[in-house]
């Protein structure tokens, strides 16, 4: 006898770090559930995700209060209380204000902009890879899926690189919180990291306002908006914070899982070996199948029902990505890694409407140029026996590996 959705708990964490069973039931038997116990609907097929986002006066982004996790305890509340007020921008804002906001971020993100960083982003990954190459062995994540994005958006953003590790980690206590599923010790660490770059950023904001340079922080917070005026600290604070984590945790979470799925599926590696022309698509099949951003949330606005399902006013709605990406109506053999897959850009990794990832075309360069460079000068690219335990973060929002160590041998 098969499974039921009530065999499942989504908060345990063994169905957070292995969910694709979950998923697959949830779309056969219930695609629109509410979670036991909590005001949460879960929407798990890619139709019904694509129509729910695009209904932003029904289902609101207006969850600040989501974000900002469960209530802390009160040494991390205290902490907090001597930051930065958080405000809505992007994320957790409607239009029409929300375009205010989008425009400015378009600006920064534009093609051209990311078009011209191909070369320095190919400089940045051969470095990365001159670094571990002649070791034969790496552990990935740690020594590149991170710092290539991570080096990418310091970078552009105009943050100094020797202040990388604090970067990483202001973006982690970040994820954390947003996650939800973080400890009371945790929860302090994460309030103490993140109020540390609050002022961090107050700091390079009135720098860049005294002396702008050529980065994302100068023309964010000297662009005027609202007919004239400059961002407050608060918005810029919010604004730049969303791109530091969408500018790392993503990318690194799809170029290490997209690793560990070609290796798992050496015929799919060999096929991008031999024919490279294919490693773009190969890029939308590893975000279809490897989702970093697992879902988000929506607050619905007044009584409505999703697929004949009732739901209340100010109920939450979690537009499940990772359950879409892998919907049987629109992937065939959807649990499947295909490279070739004609289909494999319809994914969702990236949102869906109003709300569609700013930074999609730098992610896209980042793994594109990434994966080429290592097929290039990488081969035979295998697990290290006894160093992989291939567990993610504990997180209901951002999947990610903690960690990939790899050997290989140089291409000559």
């Amino acid at each position: 006898m098969g499974k039921s959705v009530t065999d499942f708990d989504f908060f345990d964490p063994e169905v957070i770090e292995s969910p694709y069973e979950f998923y697959q039931v949830l779309r056969e038997q219930a695609p629109v559930y509410q979670l036991p116990g909590t005001d949460i609907f879960m929407v798990s097929r890619l139709e019904d995700i694509k129509q729910t986002a695009k209904d932003t006066a029904t289902f609101s982004s207006d969850f600040m209060h989501v974000l900002k996790g469960p209530e802390p305890c009160p040494e991390a509340a205290e902490i907090y209380a001597s930051g930065i007020e958080p405000v809505d921008t992007l994320l957790t804002m409607d239009p029409p204000r929300h375009k205010v906001y989008r425009s400015l971020i378009n600006k920064v993100f534009s093609a051209k902009r990311v078009e011209k960083m191909h070369d320095y982003i190919e400089q940045i990954a051969d470095e990365l890879i001159d670094d571990f190459i002649d070791k034969g062995e790496c552990e990935f994540v740690r020594d590149f899926a991170t710092p290539l994005p991570v080096y990418v958006i310091a970078d552009q953003l105009g943050v100094p690189r020797a202040d990388l590790r604090k970067i990483k980690s202001w973006s982690d206590a970040f994820a954390s919180r947003l996650g939800g599923m973080a400890s009371p010790d945790e929860e302090v660490e994460n309030a103490r990291l993140i109020v540390e770059y609050q002022r961090y950023m107050e700091r390079v904001i009135e720098d860049r306002r005294a002396s702008p340079r050529d980065d994302m922080i100068s023309d964010l917070v000297n662009t005027p908006i609202d007919g004239g005026r400059l961002m407050n600290l608060q918005e810029a604070v919010s604004m730049i914070e969303q791109l530091l984590v969408a500018g790392n945790e993503t990318t690194t979470s799809a170029l290490s899982g997209g690793v560990l799925s070609l290796i798992q599926l050496s015929d799919q590696l060999q096929k991008m070996l031999d024919d490279p022309a294919i490693i773009n698509n190969a890029v939308e099949e590893i975000l279809r199948l490897e989702s970093p951003s697992a879902g988000l949330w929506r607050v619905v606005t007044r009584d409505t029902e999703i697929r004949g399902v009732a739901i209340p006013k100010d109920s939450l709605v979690m537009l499940r990505y990772a359950a879409g990406n892998r919907d049987e109506r629109v992937f065939d053999e959807p649990e499947a890694m295909d490279v070739c897959r004609h289909n494999a850009n319809d994914h969702l990794a990236f949102g869906q409407g109003t709300h569609f990832c700013p930074g999609a075309m730098l992610a896209r360069k980042e793994m594109q140029v990434a994966f080429t460079k290592l097929l290039q000068r990488l081969t035979n690219i295998r697990l290290v026996e006894g160093k992989n335990d291939l567990t993610h973060w504990p997180n209901v929002v951002l999947r990610g590996l903690k960690s990939l160590t790899i050997s290989f041998d140089a291409r000559v």
